[in-house]
């Protein structure tokens, strides 16, 4: 079990530091974009972005 959740925040990590490594240019633009945005539209996209990812898990188990 802990060397599942390992590997599983080994894959977070390499996830979030893709598009910088490859894009920084677009990964800029794209963040300043989000900064723009109310609070509210970002907390709804981070909850549905969960609720992907939760659905994503129990779809594999």
């Amino acid at each position: 079990m802990t060397q599942e959740i390992m590997i599983a925040l080994g894959l977070l990590l390499v996830f979030e530091g893709f598009l910088p490594a490859v894009m920084p240019k677009a990964w800029k633009r794209m963040m300043w974009e989000v900064m723009k945005r109310p609070d509210s539209s970002v907390r709804i996209g981070g909850f549905l972005t969960m609720l992907a990812g939760l659905a994503w898990v129990f779809w594999v188990l």
